[in-house]
């Protein structure tokens, strides 16, 4: 086994004492092309090109003598580091940091980046980088081939970013572009690189404070607003289906979550996109009235949010749309049900007013797969002062969960 691995990050400038020192006593260094290039590698020494990090691993694991691994950037974030801990491999590991590739990467935009989501996209995890853009105003993207800008600004469609683009930082072919994301597929951009994705209006809580990333502790306390928030009147103007009970409801089976797409149907107010936005979910919000469209975008800046409002009437108007992680419908009844779920999201969540209705939507989703739940749900609200009714709802809150996909 190998006495020692020094894992040495490189960000294309000198190398310190530490690393060299390290670097020099070396019996087997492994890393990419660029990295076993360097003069500071001993001609001696064993060369390990670094493709797969656990076969990499295997091989230092057999090696006696002192190996060196060396990664582009900080190799302790998003980096080697964490699989060559890994205890099957039972390495002791010492880590020479250098300036990430994120951190060098909003240096060159001029950035501070204390506010920024970070996110690695390769193809397994290409969507959900592209929801978090969605849903964030400043995100970095650590890319992959087959998941880098083209890729990004493709699935990024009807949704405006800036991307800073920034190719093989720290060496002599470093060169940083800004494209709109609808620009990026034009173009063939050179591995490695990071993309900061920008744009939208500045949410509340994201201009950087007391925790890096997005502060989830912005806005309001509660998960759900009242009624009263979203426009004139004790109901604030909402449906039947947007009440604050239901809609609580409705944000606990669906749960949505950092990554996550969701789709609002039947958006009315706003008030359940902007709150399931406020999760952290990317939102697409429909509605087929220019109004509720209107009330939604207007939910959305009340809260600092990110929403993607489209005009249409459903279920045509979903055929365009990405595809989603978990959908509410608050409107169309059940032929907008069955055109969700023949698109098989985790979750699907609804109302009925009748049990009739309920019965009709349970069915259509058992045909299509889903596991169906379906709780009868009744709200009283009281006037304290006296202690008398003054409000009552009934609705069937009907959840579909597709077990292949769940959670």
């Amino acid at each position: 086994m190998a006495d020692r691995v020094t894992v040495i990050g490189w960000d294309g400038s000198p190398l310190t004492d530490t690393a060299r020192a390290a670097l020099g006593a070396a019996t087997l260094v492994a890393g990419a092309a660029h990295h076993l290039a360097l003069p500071e590698v001993p001609p001696a020494a064993e060369r390990v090109r670094l493709g797969s990090v656990a076969l990499a691993a295997r091989r230092i694991a057999a090696h006696r003598g002192t190996a060196v691994v060396l990664a582009d950037g900080d190799p302790g974030f998003f980096g080697v580091v964490r699989t060559l801990r890994a205890p099957e491999f039972g390495l002791e590991v010492e880590v020479v940091p250098a300036v990430s590739s994120v951190a060098a990467a909003f240096a060159r935009a001029g950035m501070p980046w204390d506010d920024a989501q970070v996110v690695v996209a390769h193809p397994r995890t290409l969507r959900r980088a592209v929801n978090v853009c969605r849903a964030h105003t400043k995100v970095a993207v650590l890319t992959a081939p087959g998941a880098g800008p083209a890729e990004l600004g493709l699935l990024l469609e009807g949704v405006h970013r800036t991307f800073v683009i920034c190719e093989e930082l720290g060496t002599e072919r470093e060169q940083v572009t800004v494209v709109t994301s609808d620009k990026a597929a034009d173009h063939t951009w050179r591995d490695p690189n990071v993309v900061i994705v920008i744009g939208g209006p500045a949410g509340a809580g994201e201009g950087g404070g007391w925790i890096a990333g997005r502060d989830p502790g912005a806005g309001p306390r509660g998960w759900v607003q009242p009624d009263a928030s979203y426009g004139e009147g004790p109901a604030g103007g909402l449906g039947e289906g947007e009440r604050q009970l239901l809609r609580a409801a409705q944000l606990a089976r669906l749960g949505p979550r950092v990554g996550d797409l969701v789709w609002d149907i039947g958006s009315g107010s706003g008030a359940f996109a902007a709150e399931a936005a406020r999760a952290g979910a990317a939102v697409i919000a429909v509605d087929r009235d220019l109004a509720a469209c209107a009330r939604t975008d207007s939910a959305a800046r009340r809260y600092g949010v990110q929403l993607h409002v489209v005009h249409g009437t459903a279920p045509h108007v979903l055929e365009d749309l990405s595809e989603p992680d978990v959908v509410r419908v608050g409107g169309g009844g059940a032929a907008v049900v069955s055109a969700v779920a023949d698109r098989r999201p985790q979750r699907i969540v609804t109302h009925a007013a009748t049990r009739d209705a309920a019965e009709l939507i349970g069915r259509d989703l058992t045909e299509h797969g889903y596991r169906v739940e379906c709780a009868l749900l009744q709200s009283v609200e009281l006037d304290t002062r006296a202690w008398t009714e003054t409000e009552r709802s009934v609705a069937f809150l009907l959840t579909g969960v597709l077990p292949d996909r769940a959670p």
